[in-house]
């Protein structure tokens, strides 16, 4: 399974008892769709890696329990900490009419309100502080939030994303 076709729902944070269990902090607006997983991707040495659970258990906090198939101590499980935790694009919760996946945006077709045309979208930038859009104008990398009120509409069968860009946002990119 490659990165592209896996979506990232959180990480391996520390092992949990002495039988092989983990804690998994999920970093996903609806962890309630991930209860009662039956496998999951760990990202091992740049690859990802199957591993079938014999529980997910969801906890307060955005966390969840987890204890894997033939890992049964604590030595086998330490290795596995830190480790990021992915499922396939396949299983990501059907969402409604106007909300997207921001993997989804990749290719669209970014219009500002009054500067119209402000070129496709190559990649999102999922940070601490705040998603961006990376979007090419001009030969160049324009860096957009993904907030509300910059981000005022997406158009999923149009592939397009209306924005209003704050002003001179554009300018701080084009100046030399």
């Amino acid at each position: 399974m490659n990165k592209d076709q896996c979506f990232q729902i959180g990480r391996i944070a520390k092992v949990h008892g002495l039988r092989g269990e983990v804690n998994v902090v999920l970093d996903v607006d609806y962890p309630e769709d991930y209860d009662g997983l039956e496998h999951l991707f760990l990202e091992q040495k740049g690859r990802l890696i199957p591993f079938f659970l014999e529980h997910f258990v969801l906890q307060p906090g955005g966390k969840a329990l987890a204890k894997f198939e033939d890992l049964h101590s604590i030595e086998q499980v330490e290795a596995l900490v830190g480790s990021e935790v992915y499922l396939p694009l396949t299983e990501l919760p059907e969402l409604e009419e106007d909300q997207y996946y921001y993997h989804e945006l990749i290719g669209f077709e970014v219009i500002d309100e009054v500067l119209g045309l402000i070129g496709p979208v190559q990649i999102i930038y999922d940070l601490e502080t705040q998603d961006l859009l990376g979007v090419t104008h001009q030969g160049k990398e324009v860096l957009i939030p993904i907030q509300d009120g910059i981000i005022t509409k997406v158009d999923k069968a149009a592939k397009k994303v209306y924005c209003q860009l704050p002003e001179g946002l554009l300018d701080i990119y084009l100046e030399d």
